[in-house]
């Protein structure tokens, strides 16, 4: 059986998406990126980065998150980012453009646990891309939020439940369980 080689994807948690919704997600991801750095295991954030006439702002109008503060990873996280593999700058919904891609294949991760902003787009299209490249992808539903509510993070849960499993949907208390049942 093969080793089991997870790493942390935290998605997104940017100034620019930081609301009265999301915010409460972030003091839950500090501790689960220091706990999970202390376990010297792998730590990847992505950044989104929009750009001038990109898909979000020509088809959807959104225009946002295009520069400094709002691209920036948020104060009570950005220390760590220095201890964390690296930063995933992206133009796109998941981790997984060419960097994120080539990172995957290089490092070998088998589990791929999943955290950040928002629910319902970046975090599930992450993890919904690790399962469909065959790495087992986990959505830890209490280090995520949506900047747009509790209504869409839960749209979010559920879609993501019918696409990677709804075994996959787990909290942050239950990731060693996780882990160990893989060599079960």
């Amino acid at each position: 059986m093969k080793a089991v080689n997870p790493v942390l994807v935290v998605v997104d948690v940017q100034n620019g998406f930081i609301t009265d919704e999301s915010k409460h997600v972030v003091p839950v991801i500090e501790q689960l990126v220091h706990d999970w750095l202390d376990k010297g295991r792998d730590v990847v954030f992505t950044r989104y980065l929009n750009y001038h006439d990109s898909p979000f702002e020509k088809i959807m109008g959104w225009s946002k998150l295009k520069e400094s503060p709002e691209i920036d990873i948020v104060d009570e996280l950005l220390p760590l980012t220095k201890q964390a593999l690296t930063i995933v700058d992206k133009t796109i919904y998941t981790m997984y453009n060419a960097e994120g891609t080539r990172l995957t294949q290089n490092r070998g991760w088998t589990d791929v646990f999943v955290c950040g902003i928002d629910t319902e787009v970046c975090v599930l299209k992450t993890a919904v891309d690790a399962f469909e490249r065959g790495i087992r992808a986990w959505i830890l539903k209490d280090a995520c939020a949506s900047h747009s509510g509790s209504t869409p993070h839960e749209a979010g849960l559920i879609v993501g439940a019918k696409m990677i499993g709804r075994k996959a949907i787990i909290e942050t208390y239950e990731i060693s369980h996780a882990l160990s049942s893989r060599y079960e």
